[in-house]
């Protein structure tokens, strides 16, 4: 099975590549924000604990998150893999998710972090936001987020690069470019 984490901050283009790794490789998309914004817009007991934690830029705790991880894998047992899209953001989850994975017999099979500078995602998102309306997205929210991933969420980086499972990608020029370079990658596991 090839499971995946695709990182990088918020705006990288995780969410555009993703989509394109899915088709090639048949994988089943994990989104914790898509996740977050199904449940919110359930309106279900999750979904409005988790409407409250965003609404203040804060990230969901560990244990809402991982549930819903593992609700969502197990509903995909036939998956040829998983894509993990804004997942792992700390070391905590990443050991969890580790954990979680090896009790049904699997692992992260590599770790494929996008490259783009602050002045790169602030443009890109201010843009997203023109077009989709996230609420994610304001500024004062989106400075949070990108905050939140250069101060901690990059810590987890190490993690994988010490079990030879991290590669790096210019998240910066064509979209075709880039998806090239990423399967290039991929396609050596």
């Amino acid at each position: 099975m090839l499971n995946l984490v695709l990182f990088g901050p918020p705006g990288a283009g995780k969410g555009t590549q993703s989509e394109r790794l899915i088709e090639k490789y048949q994988l089943v998309h994990i989104s914790t924000g898509d996740l977050f914004r199904a449940h919110i817009k359930d309106q279900t007991n999750l979904g409005q604990q988790v409407s409250q934690i965003i609404a203040d830029g804060n990230l969901v705790p560990d244990s809402i998150t991982i549930a819903m991880l593992e609700e969502e894998i197990k509903k995909n047992p036939q998956a040829k893999g998983f894509i993990f899209d804004g997942f792992p953001r700390t070391v905590a989850q990443a050991e969890a998710l580790d954990t979680f994975l090896a009790s049904i017999s699997e692992k992260i099979t590599g770790v494929v972090a996008l490259d783009v500078n602050e002045e790169e995602l602030t443009q890109r998102i201010a843009k997203r936001q023109e077009i989709s309306g996230r609420a994610d997205d304001a500024a004062d929210k989106l400075k949070k987020r990108i905050e939140e991933y250069f101060s901690k969420t990059i810590h987890v980086l190490p993690y994988y690069e010490a079990q030879g499972k991290l590669a790096k990608v210019n998240g910066i020029g064509e979209i075709e470019t880039i998806f090239n370079d990423l399967t290039a990658i991929i396609d050596q596991y």
